[in-house]
């Protein structure tokens, strides 16, 4: 009974280290300074914000969904002499998401957008080089951020947020994670064998690069990275889908 999924293991592991090679190919030659803070346990600020209700349904894949730990990342860039403001920026991903995604990996399918681009609701689908492709939906939107909440069959349970802002006369970009592996073979495939976890770190980071350049601005410090964890056997809290208002997490500021 077990010899007919032999192959499609294969096949899942063979694409994988196809997808995973393209990406490291780019990062080994990438001179861009990353600074990675490391791993470290979490704590309560580590949790995801709350999803809206009405934008949660069955096919929304939950933090809660998932297995293994809770990963939460955070990238971040500052931006010296930005020809926009945060809000231009965040305009310009919602207008053209693909724009930022390293396309020799990563393809962006979505349908038809309004005149103001992606907006709550509305879906994307993430083809990656992998047996999962990667479908989201904008959960929420204003001028200075934009989340999304992964769907039924993404490889990750879980959250992402792009926002930006002012400080000072820097412009500051933010990608913020929250995601647990979808299945046991993802979290080998992430957690153990670290194959998704560095796919996905050069994915961002190279998208915090491309927003540098549609701000027409200078990356100033290169690209800062923090990963926090929390254990599984720590139970999701209901804020996690739909008690508590849509914030973004603060728990990095004494770790970046």
């Amino acid at each position: 009974m077990s010899r007919p999924h032999c192959p499609r293991v294969l096949a899942v592991l063979a694409r994988w280290f196809l997808g995973t090679a393209l990406v490291t190919w780019r990062y080994l030659w990438e001179t861009t300074p990353l600074y990675r803070g490391g791993e470290c346990r979490g704590d309560e600020q580590d949790r995801p914000p709350a999803l809206p209700p009405e934008t949660v349904d069955g096919r929304v894949q939950r933090v809660e969904d998932g297995c293994g730990p809770l990963f939460h990342r955070l990238f971040r860039v500052r931006i010296a002499e930005a020809e926009i403001d945060a809000g231009r920026l965040i305009e310009l991903i919602c207008q053209d998401f693909k724009r930022f995604i390293p396309s020799e990996v990563v393809t962006i399918r979505v349908g038809e957008l309004r005149a103001q681009g992606l907006d709550v609701a509305d879906e994307l689908l993430v083809e990656m080089p992998g047996p999962w492709n990667g479908p989201v939906r904008v959960v929420h939107r204003d001028a200075e951020s934009l989340h999304l909440a992964t769907l039924r069959g993404h490889m990750e349970a879980g959250q992402v947020q792009f926002r930006a802002r002012s400080d000072d006369d820097l412009l500051v970009f933010e990608i913020e994670l929250w995601a647990r592996s979808s299945s046991r073979l993802v979290h080998l495939l992430y957690a153990h064998l670290r194959l998704a976890k560095e796919a996905q770190l050069n994915m961002w980071v190279r998208f915090c690069l491309s927003a540098v350049r549609a701000s027409g601005g200078r990356l100033r410090d290169g690209v800062h990275i923090s990963t926090r964890w929390l254990d599984p056997s720590v139970k999701a809290h209901p804020s996690w889908t739909t008690e508590s208002p849509l914030e973004p997490t603060r728990g990095f500021g004494r770790h970046v």
